[in-house]
C-alpha cells in the first residue's frame, strides 16, 4: 500500500470516482496480481465501467475480479493493512476461487495501536487469521520511516518482528513494506531470520538491494511505479534480478502505470506493467508471463490446492 498520498482518502475517492482507464489488450499467458487492495479500490473508485464507489456491477468486488480475468489476470492476492481489512480478505478468499489472502497490520498502524494499548490484541487476530487455509502470506508488514518519526519506530520494529514470527510459525510467505528503511529492514531480517519465502512488495530499492535480496533467496515484486519516468533505479533492479525471483503486482488502487497515472489502478491493468517489464528486459512477453506466474505459485502455492472450506495441514 502506498501511503504517500498528500490528499485525504475522501478527496482521492471523489477525484478518482468513475475514472478507470480502458481495458488493455489481454495477456495471452495469464499472470497473477500478487498484491492488491480490492476493498480500498471499491471504496475509493468503484469498478471499471462504473460511476463511482460501488460502480456499475451488482457486486463491485466481483466486477473487479471479472475485469482482471478478462485481461489475463485470473488470480489475485488480496492484502490486508489492519484487522478489519485482513479479516475481510480472509473471508473473501475462503469463498472465492480466484482469491488468496495476506493478513497484517501496516507498519504505519503499529504506533497508533501501541499508543492505544491494543497492538498485542491486533497481532493476536492476525495470528489467528494466518492459520486459515487460503491465507498464504503475512503482509503487508515491515518498516516505513517516511511518515513515522523516531517516537513510533519502536512499535514498528516490534510489530514487524511479531509478523515475521507469525509467518514462520504458520509456514506462509512474508510480504514486506519497505519505505525509506532499506538498511533497517535487512538488519531485522538477518537478525531474527527471514521466512523461507520473503517478498519485497512494491520493490523500492535499486540494483544493490535487488542483488542483496536475490542472493538471500528473496523475491522482488514490481508494481506500476517501475514505469515511472523517474524510476530508473527500479528498472536497474529489474535488470539484475534473477527471472525466477520476479513477481508483478498493482498495489491497487495506487501506482497506476504509465501512461495512465492520475487515474485509479486495478488488477485488470497488470498487462501494462508486464509489457513494460518485458521491454526493459528484452524478453518475450509470453515467456516472461509464464515465468512470473510460476514464481507466484512457488511463493503462495496453488490457488486450487486447498479447496474452499477445508483446513491446511
Amino acid at each position: 500500500m502506498n501511503s504517500s498520498q498528500p490528499e485525504s482518502r475522501k478527496a482521492r475517492a471523489a477525484r478518482r470516482a468513475g475514472e478507470f482507464p480502458p481495458a488493455p489488450e489481454p495477456l495471452a499467458v495469464p499472470v497473477f496480481d500478487s498484491h492488491t487492495h480490492l476493498d480500498i479500490t471499491v471504496h475509493e473508485a468503484g469498478v471499471p465501467g462504473g460511476a463511482g464507489p460501488g460502480g456499475g456491477a451488482d457486486d463491485p468486488v466481483e466486477g473487479l475480479i471479472d475485469a482482471a480475468a478478462k485481461s489475463g489476470v485470473d488470480r489475485l492476492l488480496q492484502v490486508g493493512v489492519d484487522v478489519g481489512s485482513s479479516r475481510w480478505g480472509a473471508e473473501l478468499a475462503a469463498r472465492h476461487p480466484s482469491v488468496l489472502a495476506a493478513v497484517a497490520l501496516h507498519p504505519n498502524e503499529a504506533p497508533e495501536l501501541e499508543a492505544a494499548g491494543t497492538l498485542d490484541d491486533a497481532l493476536a487476530v492476525i495470528d489467528e487469521l494466518a492459520a486459515r487455509p487460503r491465507v498464504r502470506a503475512v503482509g503487508e508488514t515491515g518498516l516505513d520511516f517516511y511518515r513515522t518519526g523516531e517516537d513510533g519506530r519502536g512499535a514498528q520494529f516490534r510489530s514487524f518482528e511479531a509478523h515475521i514470527d507469525i509467518a514462520k510459525r504458520h509456514g506462509v510467505a512474508l510480504q514486506i513494506h519497505d519505505r525509506d528503511a532499506h538498511d533497517e529492514v535487512l538488519e531485522t531480517l538477518r537478525r531474527v531470520g527471514a521466512p523461507e519465502r520473503t517478498v519485497f512488495h512494491c520493490f523500492s530499492g535499486g540494483e544493490e538491494l535487488a542483488t542483496t535480496a536475490a542472493d538471500a533467496g528473496w523475491y522482488l515484486s514490481f508494481a506500476g511505479n517501475v514505469t515511472f519516468r523517474n524510476a530508473e533505479n527500479l528498472r536497474e533492479a529489474l535488470r539484475v534480478a534473477p527471472l525466477d525471483r520476479i513477481l508483478v503486482e498493482t498495489d491497487a488502487p495506487y501506482l497506476t502505470p504509465v501512461p495512465l497515472r492520475g487515474r485509479p489502478n486495478a488488477p485488470y491493468l497488470v498487462p501494462h506493467t508486464m509489457r513494460f517489464m518485458a521491454e526493459v528486459l528484452g524478453a518475450d512477453l509470453d515467456e516472461l508471463c509464464a515465468q512470473v506466474a510460476a514464481n507466484t505459485e512457488r511463493v503462495y502455492g496453488s490457488w486450487d490446492d486447498v479447496p474452499m472450506g477445508e483446513t491446511r495441514a
